[in-house]
């Protein structure tokens, strides 16, 4: 059984554990390392593997301490050239080329960020799981059959931002870079529409704006749309 555990959400840092009940998994590390520690238990030797988005603050903080604490962490070469890491518990990962970690297999693909070469991760577990994590993207032009879990963006609401830049609380500016880099609760709503929620067991709602969003308005709007159960990560 697939449990997903949110550390932390939103802009001001996002860490995710997944996990099979024998081999955990970290999606971000953009908190503090005593942070993570704290959240899993101070387990950090029994994470098979953490993977980073790109190279954000918000994604990244803990990308280094996590590789001196001994985990390996993937990330694509731009990620790792923005953060300036080396080493040998550094993992290059490339677009649409899968890669082993344990029980799971991981197919990472190219998303669209305002970062070096960002991604997003189809972890597909041997038992027949298969868990989407799609974060920090205006939007997906990828399709993906079979999904059980799906951990998607619902950054802003078009009218929820409209509203606060009519208002004067978001620059227009601000509004260009959110709506470039960023994922709409419509832009979610469509990407499931278009994708097969046969078996999917739970969506989870990530990075949600502390000014362009409503929690429980998300909550109802995604779950009236798919039928499925669904939680904000926060």
């Amino acid at each position: 059984m697939i449990e997903i555990y949110p550390l932390a959400s939103g802009s001001t840092g996002n860490c995710y554990r997944v996990t099979d009940g024998s081999n955990p998994l970290l999606l971000e590390c953009g908190i503090r390392f005593r942070e993570i520690q704290r959240g899993i238990g101070y387990r950090v030797s029994d994470i098979a593997g953490c993977f980073v988005s790109h190279s954000h603050g918000d994604h990244s903080k803990a990308a280094a301490d996590m590789m001196k604490a001994g985990v390996d962490v993937y990330m694509s070469q731009g990620t790792a050239d923005a953060l300036g890491l080396t080493g040998h518990r550094l993992k290059i990962v490339r677009a649409l080329e899968q890669f082993k970690i344990g029980a799971w297999t991981v197919l990472p693909f190219d998303t669209v960020h305002d970062a070096q070469n960002p991604l997003g991760f189809l972890l597909v577990h041997k038992a027949g799981a298969r868990v989407l994590f799609l974060t920090d993207t205006a939007y997906c032009k990828y399709r993906f059959n079979k999904l059980t879990h799906i951990l998607i963006e619902a950054n802003y609401s078009l009218d929820i931002l409209n509203a606060n830049v009519a208002a004067g609380a978001v620059p227009v500016a601000h509004k260009v870079r959110v709506m470039r880099s960023h994922m709409s609760l419509e832009t979610a709503k469509e990407f499931l529409a278009a994708n097969d929620l046969s078996r999917v067991q739970e969506i989870w709602l990530l990075h949600l704006s502390d000014q362009n969003s409503d929690a429980e308005r998300f909550r109802r709007v995604v779950m009236a749309a798919t039928g499925k159960p669904v939680f904000v990560a926060g």
